[in-house]
Protein backbone atom coordinates (compact mmCIF):
# COMPACT_ATOMS: atom_id res chain seq x y z
CA UNK A 1 0.00 0.00 0.00
CA UNK A 2 1.47 3.37 -1.03
CA UNK A 3 2.08 5.86 1.75
CA UNK A 4 -0.71 8.40 2.06
CA UNK A 5 0.27 11.98 1.37
CA UNK A 6 0.82 14.42 4.20
CA UNK A 7 -1.73 17.22 3.86
CA UNK A 8 -1.65 20.89 4.79
CA UNK A 9 -5.02 22.65 5.09
CA UNK A 10 -4.91 26.44 4.76
CA UNK A 11 -8.08 28.11 6.06
CA UNK A 12 -8.80 25.10 8.23
CA UNK A 13 -11.12 26.88 10.67
CA UNK A 14 -13.48 28.11 7.94
CA UNK A 15 -16.85 26.78 6.77
CA UNK A 16 -15.34 24.26 4.33
CA UNK A 17 -11.83 24.15 5.86
CA UNK A 18 -12.93 22.48 9.09
CA UNK A 19 -14.64 19.77 7.04
CA UNK A 20 -11.49 19.22 4.97
CA UNK A 21 -9.47 18.74 8.18
CA UNK A 22 -11.99 16.19 9.41
CA UNK A 23 -12.09 14.33 6.05
CA UNK A 24 -8.31 14.28 5.75
CA UNK A 25 -7.95 12.74 9.22
CA UNK A 26 -10.81 10.29 8.55
CA UNK A 27 -9.08 9.06 5.38
CA UNK A 28 -5.86 8.42 7.29
CA UNK A 29 -3.70 11.32 6.13
CA UNK A 30 -1.20 12.96 8.43
CA UNK A 31 -2.86 16.37 8.56
CA UNK A 32 -1.36 19.79 9.26
CA UNK A 33 -3.46 22.90 9.90
CA UNK A 34 -1.92 26.30 9.25
CA UNK A 35 -2.78 29.14 11.59
CA UNK A 36 -1.45 32.61 12.29
CA UNK A 37 0.41 33.30 15.50
CA UNK A 38 -1.76 36.34 16.25
CA UNK A 39 -5.26 34.93 16.80
CA UNK A 40 -6.06 37.59 19.40
CA UNK A 41 -9.00 36.53 21.57
CA UNK A 42 -10.91 34.59 18.91
CA UNK A 43 -11.88 31.87 21.38
CA UNK A 44 -14.05 29.92 18.86
CA UNK A 45 -11.09 29.61 16.49
CA UNK A 46 -8.68 28.58 19.24
CA UNK A 47 -11.05 25.92 20.54
CA UNK A 48 -11.56 24.57 17.03
CA UNK A 49 -7.79 24.35 16.51
CA UNK A 50 -7.38 22.55 19.84
CA UNK A 51 -10.12 20.09 18.88
CA UNK A 52 -8.25 19.35 15.62
CA UNK A 53 -5.15 18.69 17.70
CA UNK A 54 -7.09 16.29 19.94
CA UNK A 55 -8.24 14.45 16.80
CA UNK A 56 -4.62 14.00 15.72
CA UNK A 57 -3.87 17.00 13.48
CA UNK A 58 -0.64 19.00 13.75
CA UNK A 59 -1.05 22.74 14.28
CA UNK A 60 1.60 24.73 12.40
CA UNK A 61 2.25 28.46 12.52
CA UNK A 62 2.68 30.48 9.35
CA UNK A 63 1.55 33.73 7.81
CA UNK A 64 0.86 35.03 4.31
CA UNK A 65 2.90 38.06 5.36
CA UNK A 66 5.95 35.92 6.15
CA UNK A 67 7.15 34.05 3.07
CA UNK A 68 9.78 31.98 4.89
CA UNK A 69 7.27 30.81 7.50
CA UNK A 70 5.13 29.39 4.67
CA UNK A 71 8.10 27.72 2.95
CA UNK A 72 9.14 26.11 6.22
CA UNK A 73 5.65 24.63 6.77
CA UNK A 74 5.35 23.49 3.15
CA UNK A 75 8.56 21.45 3.48
CA UNK A 76 6.64 19.20 5.93
CA UNK A 77 3.89 18.14 3.52
CA UNK A 78 3.10 16.61 0.11
CA UNK A 79 -0.28 18.20 -0.61
CA UNK A 80 -1.65 21.69 0.01
CA UNK A 81 -5.38 22.38 0.11
CA UNK A 82 -6.46 25.98 0.41
CA UNK A 83 -9.96 26.83 1.60
CA UNK A 84 -9.69 30.55 2.27
CA UNK A 85 -12.92 32.41 1.64
CA UNK A 86 -13.99 33.66 -1.74
CA UNK A 87 -17.46 34.70 -0.61
CA UNK A 88 -17.85 38.47 -0.47
CA UNK A 89 -20.47 38.47 2.29
CA UNK A 90 -17.82 36.79 4.50
CA UNK A 91 -14.42 37.83 3.14
CA UNK A 92 -12.89 37.63 -0.32
CA UNK A 93 -9.25 36.56 -0.05
CA UNK A 94 -8.69 34.58 -3.24
CA UNK A 95 -5.65 36.54 -4.48
CA UNK A 96 -3.81 35.98 -1.18
CA UNK A 97 -3.13 32.54 -2.61
CA UNK A 98 -0.55 34.06 -4.97
CA UNK A 99 1.72 34.25 -1.91
CA UNK A 100 1.07 30.57 -1.28
CA UNK A 101 1.89 29.76 -4.93
CA UNK A 102 5.23 31.60 -4.57
CA UNK A 103 6.03 29.65 -1.40
CA UNK A 104 5.05 26.29 -2.98
CA UNK A 105 7.30 27.12 -5.93
CA UNK A 106 10.24 27.83 -3.63
CA UNK A 107 9.65 24.82 -1.36
CA UNK A 108 9.75 22.56 -4.41
CA UNK A 109 8.40 19.43 -2.75
CA UNK A 110 4.60 19.82 -3.06
CA UNK A 111 3.10 17.04 -5.17
CA UNK A 112 -0.41 18.50 -5.47
CA UNK A 113 -2.10 21.85 -4.86
CA UNK A 114 -5.86 22.30 -4.53
CA UNK A 115 -6.49 26.04 -4.59
CA UNK A 116 -9.61 27.58 -3.10
CA UNK A 117 -12.21 26.78 -5.78
CA UNK A 118 -15.09 24.52 -4.67
CA UNK A 119 -17.84 26.35 -6.57
CA UNK A 120 -18.70 27.13 -10.17
CA UNK A 121 -15.87 26.30 -12.59
CA UNK A 122 -14.33 29.74 -13.26
CA UNK A 123 -12.91 28.59 -16.61
CA UNK A 124 -16.50 28.38 -17.91
CA UNK A 125 -17.46 31.86 -16.66
CA UNK A 126 -15.54 34.16 -19.01
CA UNK A 127 -18.84 35.86 -19.94
CA UNK A 128 -20.06 36.29 -16.35
CA UNK A 129 -21.67 39.57 -15.30
CA UNK A 130 -20.17 42.35 -13.22
CA UNK A 131 -19.63 42.58 -10.33
CA UNK A 132 -19.88 38.84 -9.59
CA UNK A 133 -17.30 37.90 -12.19
CA UNK A 134 -14.53 39.12 -9.85
CA UNK A 135 -14.74 35.76 -8.04
CA UNK A 136 -14.12 33.84 -11.27
CA UNK A 137 -11.50 36.27 -12.58
CA UNK A 138 -9.50 36.08 -9.33
CA UNK A 139 -9.65 32.27 -9.30
CA UNK A 140 -8.35 32.23 -12.89
CA UNK A 141 -5.43 34.48 -11.86
CA UNK A 142 -4.51 31.89 -9.20
CA UNK A 143 -4.89 29.04 -11.73
CA UNK A 144 -2.62 30.75 -14.23
CA UNK A 145 0.03 31.42 -11.56
CA UNK A 146 -0.16 27.77 -10.41
CA UNK A 147 0.22 26.40 -13.93
CA UNK A 148 2.96 28.86 -14.91
CA UNK A 149 4.91 27.79 -11.80
CA UNK A 150 4.60 24.15 -12.91
CA UNK A 151 2.82 23.16 -9.70
CA UNK A 152 0.77 19.93 -10.01
CA UNK A 153 -2.89 20.74 -9.28
CA UNK A 154 -6.45 19.52 -8.98
CA UNK A 155 -9.34 22.00 -9.29
CA UNK A 156 -12.54 21.04 -7.47
CA UNK A 157 -15.81 22.34 -8.89
CA UNK A 158 -18.37 21.48 -6.22
CA UNK A 159 -21.28 23.54 -7.55
CA UNK A 160 -23.80 24.65 -4.86
CA UNK A 161 -23.07 24.28 -1.15
CA UNK A 162 -26.18 22.55 0.19
CA UNK A 163 -26.34 24.70 3.33
CA UNK A 164 -26.63 27.92 1.35
CA UNK A 165 -28.91 26.71 -1.44
CA UNK A 166 -31.12 23.93 -0.06
CA UNK A 167 -31.64 25.62 3.30
CA UNK A 168 -33.28 28.59 1.62
CA UNK A 169 -35.03 26.60 -1.14
CA UNK A 170 -32.62 28.31 -3.60
CA UNK A 171 -33.77 31.82 -2.59
CA UNK A 172 -30.97 34.34 -1.99
CA UNK A 173 -30.89 35.69 1.56
CA UNK A 174 -32.56 32.66 3.13
CA UNK A 175 -30.88 29.67 4.77
CA UNK A 176 -33.88 28.10 6.53
CA UNK A 177 -36.79 26.75 4.48
CA UNK A 178 -40.23 28.30 4.93
CA UNK A 179 -43.25 26.08 5.58
CA UNK A 180 -45.53 28.71 4.04
CA UNK A 181 -44.20 30.21 0.82
CA UNK A 182 -41.41 30.27 -1.74
CA UNK A 183 -40.33 32.62 -4.51
CA UNK A 184 -39.27 30.87 -7.71
CA UNK A 185 -36.43 32.40 -9.69
CA UNK A 186 -37.93 32.67 -13.18
CA UNK A 187 -39.91 29.49 -13.89
CA UNK A 188 -37.81 27.58 -11.34
CA UNK A 189 -36.93 24.93 -13.93
CA UNK A 190 -33.19 25.50 -14.47
CA UNK A 191 -31.17 22.58 -13.14
CA UNK A 192 -28.44 23.12 -10.56
CA UNK A 193 -26.29 20.72 -8.52
CA UNK A 194 -26.36 20.64 -4.72
CA UNK A 195 -23.64 18.97 -2.64
CA UNK A 196 -23.47 18.41 1.11
CA UNK A 197 -20.41 20.29 2.37
CA UNK A 198 -19.13 17.17 4.19
CA UNK A 199 -19.28 15.27 0.89
CA UNK A 200 -17.37 18.07 -0.87
CA UNK A 201 -14.60 17.56 1.68
CA UNK A 202 -14.67 13.76 1.37
CA UNK A 203 -14.45 13.81 -2.43
CA UNK A 204 -11.75 16.51 -2.37
CA UNK A 205 -9.49 14.43 -0.11
CA UNK A 206 -10.10 11.34 -2.29
CA UNK A 207 -8.55 13.14 -5.28
CA UNK A 208 -5.21 14.06 -3.75
CA UNK A 209 -3.38 10.75 -4.24
CA UNK A 210 -5.30 9.75 -7.36
CA UNK A 211 -3.28 9.89 -10.61
CA UNK A 212 -6.57 10.18 -12.57
CA UNK A 213 -7.18 13.66 -11.15
CA UNK A 214 -3.68 15.08 -11.63
CA UNK A 215 -3.73 18.45 -13.43
CA UNK A 216 -7.47 18.16 -14.01
CA UNK A 217 -10.74 19.73 -12.95
CA UNK A 218 -12.95 17.40 -10.89
CA UNK A 219 -16.65 18.23 -10.96
CA UNK A 220 -18.80 16.95 -8.10
CA UNK A 221 -22.12 16.03 -9.72
CA UNK A 222 -23.99 13.46 -7.61
CA UNK A 223 -26.64 12.24 -10.10
CA UNK A 224 -29.58 12.36 -7.67
CA UNK A 225 -28.72 15.97 -6.73
CA UNK A 226 -29.04 17.53 -10.19
CA UNK A 227 -32.37 19.25 -9.65
CA UNK A 228 -34.26 22.43 -10.44
CA UNK A 229 -35.48 24.85 -7.77
CA UNK A 230 -39.00 23.56 -8.42
CA UNK A 231 -37.85 19.98 -7.76
CA UNK A 232 -36.12 21.05 -4.53
CA UNK A 233 -39.37 22.72 -3.42
CA UNK A 234 -41.35 19.56 -4.28
CA UNK A 235 -39.01 17.47 -2.10
CA UNK A 236 -39.54 19.89 0.80
CA UNK A 237 -43.33 19.87 0.27
CA UNK A 238 -43.29 16.06 0.35
CA UNK A 239 -41.28 16.11 3.60
CA UNK A 240 -43.61 18.57 5.38
CA UNK A 241 -46.78 17.15 3.81
CA UNK A 242 -47.94 20.55 2.61
CA UNK A 243 -47.88 22.66 -0.53
CA UNK A 244 -46.16 26.05 -0.38
CA UNK A 245 -47.64 29.24 -1.76
CA UNK A 246 -45.57 30.05 -4.85
CA UNK A 247 -44.73 33.37 -6.48
CA UNK A 248 -42.11 34.11 -9.11
CA UNK A 249 -39.52 36.79 -9.79
CA UNK A 250 -38.68 37.48 -13.42
CA UNK A 251 -35.16 37.88 -14.74
CA UNK A 252 -35.71 41.65 -15.23
CA UNK A 253 -37.08 42.11 -11.69
CA UNK A 254 -34.20 40.14 -10.23
CA UNK A 255 -31.61 42.26 -12.06
CA UNK A 256 -33.35 45.49 -11.02
CA UNK A 257 -33.37 44.45 -7.34
CA UNK A 258 -29.74 43.34 -7.62
CA UNK A 259 -28.60 46.78 -8.81
CA UNK A 260 -30.00 48.38 -5.62
CA UNK A 261 -27.88 46.23 -3.28
CA UNK A 262 -24.41 46.96 -1.90
CA UNK A 263 -21.33 45.54 -3.65
CA UNK A 264 -20.95 42.33 -1.62
CA UNK A 265 -24.64 41.47 -2.05
CA UNK A 266 -24.46 42.18 -5.78
CA UNK A 267 -21.55 39.75 -6.16
CA UNK A 268 -23.55 36.96 -4.51
CA UNK A 269 -26.72 37.75 -6.46
CA UNK A 270 -24.79 37.66 -9.74
CA UNK A 271 -23.84 34.06 -8.91
CA UNK A 272 -27.47 33.18 -8.16
CA UNK A 273 -28.43 34.74 -11.49
CA UNK A 274 -26.01 32.58 -13.48
CA UNK A 275 -26.99 29.42 -11.58
CA UNK A 276 -30.76 29.86 -11.36
CA UNK A 277 -31.67 31.81 -14.51
CA UNK A 278 -29.00 30.54 -16.91
CA UNK A 279 -28.41 27.05 -15.49
CA UNK A 280 -24.62 27.49 -15.77
CA UNK A 281 -23.77 24.47 -13.58
CA UNK A 282 -25.60 21.72 -15.43
CA UNK A 283 -25.88 22.96 -19.03
CA UNK A 284 -22.68 21.34 -20.29
CA UNK A 285 -21.12 17.88 -20.60
CA UNK A 286 -17.89 17.19 -18.73
CA UNK A 287 -15.17 17.01 -21.37
CA UNK A 288 -12.08 14.82 -21.76
CA UNK A 289 -9.79 17.01 -19.65
CA UNK A 290 -11.94 16.61 -16.54
CA UNK A 291 -13.43 13.98 -14.23
CA UNK A 292 -16.62 13.54 -12.22
CA UNK A 293 -16.23 12.65 -8.53
CA UNK A 294 -19.22 10.36 -7.96
CA UNK A 295 -18.12 8.22 -10.93
CA UNK A 296 -14.49 8.10 -9.76
CA UNK A 297 -15.46 7.21 -6.18
CA UNK A 298 -18.67 5.15 -6.25
CA UNK A 299 -17.80 3.89 -2.74
CA UNK A 300 -18.68 7.31 -1.29
CA UNK A 301 -22.32 7.24 -0.23
CA UNK A 302 -23.23 10.84 -0.87
CA UNK A 303 -26.07 12.67 0.87
CA UNK A 304 -29.06 13.14 -1.41
CA UNK A 305 -31.05 16.39 -1.45
CA UNK A 306 -33.95 14.65 0.30
CA UNK A 307 -31.68 13.24 3.04
CA UNK A 308 -30.11 16.67 3.49
CA UNK A 309 -33.47 18.42 3.79
CA UNK A 310 -34.69 16.19 6.62
CA UNK A 311 -32.48 18.16 9.04
CA UNK A 312 -34.87 21.11 8.71
CA UNK A 313 -37.95 19.13 9.84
Amino acid sequence: MAMKSKVLIVGGTGYLGKRLVKASLAQGHETFVLHREEIGVDIEKVQMLLSFKQQGAHLVIGSFNDHQSLVKVLKLVDVVICAISGVHIRSHQILLQLKLVDAIKEAGNVKRFLPSEFGTDPARMENAMEPGRVTFDDKMVVRRATEEAGIPFTYISANCFAGYFLGGLCQPGFILPSREQVRLLGDGNQKAIYVDEDDIATYSIKTIDDPRTLNKTVYIRPPQNILSQREVVQIWEKLIGKELLKSSISEQEFLAIMKEQDYAEQVGLTHYYHVCYEGCLANFEIGDGAEEASKLYPEVKYTTVEEYMTRYL
